[in-house]
């Protein structure tokens, strides 16, 4: 009995200083490898956050095209009795996060895209009406202010620090539910979904299991600090309802956007002028490289950045200011911080030897220019002139909008065959409805082919033209 007691008591002496070894530091438990490990406390960046994130509610009227108004006047009502409207109204809902403390709000586009009208709801219940500064289709992302000051505002973290495994916050208003805060963690960085266009300058988002919904378009993805990381954009599910992941872009990209829609109106694009390509092991395999780092340079543009400072094609970069890239999205997202007119450093791999280039970024025109919203527009990209349809043409065509060329001049529009008196009413499945509608399609426009349907004035017939945009 003795001996069972002592070995009773060792045991309790044994268990009693393993825990005092265990718990030391505040509470904080010592691994034997000596890392400390504690529960990250969101609690302060949830209630700071909410008071920033807002709920946009927003009004547009939906238009049927040119074509359809015709036949929803003619066909439909005449031989089924249905009047079927050539626009209607239509309310959406999304998310959105004040920058500033005089009310920027920072949003995506496809939330406020076309709005007539834009309600903004504080944490607090005070609404505002909201007018849109600024919109960038290509990033998905758009720049809305409300008057006053004082606003409760999230600050920029750097996107470039959030690391896999982070503890991460999804905070706006899934299904109209105001002030709804998620939690997980980063669980990939830099990825492309392909969901804006197969070549989008913008796809790297960062991925997250935190909980996104709709209405969740727009809100903040936020640190442990309660920094802004990313605006959250998307979720991967095959029902539109969050199964497991969300996608949200980076902060650095929506703070140059949103910068530039500011000062500008329209974003600075900066680009090598390469058409890139990631690595793949068969392409590693051809090429005899000894790994796959770095993303491939399938061509060169003749009068881009890239060939004045002797790039080539086959060239690898492994680099762009000595942040490594392995994927085509993570150039990409590099690229979308930067302006034309700066010059980046590319560490590449040439003919197996690696080397560098310094190379001064153009935007799309070439040059390093900056590019305002009335540099955009039919007259200085489509060449001829136009015009918006009058009462009278919208009777005689039966259509409830369009635009006229009324001059072919020099240019694409000539070269593709459009005639004069042409009128423009869809292009790429868009309806046109009048100069402004054309303007702000070719301000947002990414597609190197764009579609343009219309009709002539000697008939009914729809014709279709495609161009090639240089």
């Amino acid at each position: 009995m003795k001996k069972i007691q002592k070995v009773l008591l060792i045991s309790v002496l044994l268990f009693s200083i393993g825990c005092i070894f265990a718990q030391s530091d505040n509470g904080k438990i010592t691994s034997n490898s000596s890392k400390n490990f504690q529960y990250v406390d969101l609690t302060a960046a949830a209630e700071h956050s909410i008071q920033a994130v807002v709920h946009i509610k927003t009004e547009f009227i939906q238009k049927n095209s040119a074509w359809d108004s015709y036949f929803s006047g003619s066909f439909w009502e005449h031989f089924f009795g249905i009047d079927r409207p050539s626009e209607y109204p239509v309310v959406a809902a999304g998310s959105g996060v004040i920058i500033s403390g005089d009310g920027y709000i920072i949003t995506n586009n496809h939330v406020v895209e076309d709005a007539e009208k834009i309600t903004v709801t504080l944490n607090d219940k005070r609404e505002y009406q909201a007018t849109i500064v600024g919109t960038d289709a290509e990033a998905d992302l758009a720049l809305i202010k409300i008057e006053g000051d004082n606003f409760p505002y999230l600050i920029f973290g750097n996107s470039d620090e959030v690391r896999i495994g982070e503890w991460v916050l999804a905070v706006g208003n899934p299904f109209n539910l105001t002030s709804t805060v998620t939690a997980g963690i980063v669980s990939a960085k830099a990825r492309n979904l392909s969901i804006l266009d197969d070549n989008a300058n913008i796809e790297s988002f960062i991925q997250t299991d935190a909980a996104v919904n709709q209405g969740n378009s727009g809100g903040a993805l936020v640190n442990a600090r309660g920094e802004l990381i990313g605006i959250n954009s998307a979720i991967a599910s095959g029902n539109g309802y969050y199964t497991g992941y969300s996608f949200a872009i980076p902060s650095n990209v929506a703070r140059k956007v949103a910068h530039d829609l500011r000062e500008y109106g329209v974003v600075q694009r900066a680009f090598i002028g390469v058409a890139i390509m990631d690595i793949t092991p068969q392409k590693a395999a051809e090429m005899q490289l000894p790994n796959m780092n770095g993303v491939l340079v399938a061509q060169i543009n003749e009068d881009g950045a890239a060939r004045k400072s002797g790039l080539s094609e086959e060239d690898i970069i492994l680099a762009v200011n000595d942040i490594k890239v392995n994927s085509s999205s993570e150039l990409r997202e590099i690229l979308m911080q930067s302006s034309p007119g700066e010059t980046v450093k590319l560490s590449i791999l040439h003919l197996g030897k690696e080397d560098v280039k310094y190379i001064q970024l153009l935007n799309r025109k070439g040059d390093t220019d900056i590019i305002t919203q009335s540099s955009i527009n039919a007259e200085n990209i489509l060449g001829g002139s136009y015009a918006d349809l009058s009462k009278r043409d919208l009777n005689y065509y039966r259509i409830t909008g369009g635009v006229k060329v009324t001059d072919v001049g020099e240019g694409l529009l000539k070269q593709a065959g459009v005639k004069k008196g042409f009128v423009i009413t869809i292009i790429n499945n868009r309806v046109i409805s009048n100069k402004e509608d054309l303007n702000k399609f070719l301000l947002n426009n990414k597609e190197k082919f764009i579609s343009i349907e219309g009709v002539y004035d000697n008939g009914y017939y729809k014709y279709t033209y495609t161009i090639q945009l240089s």
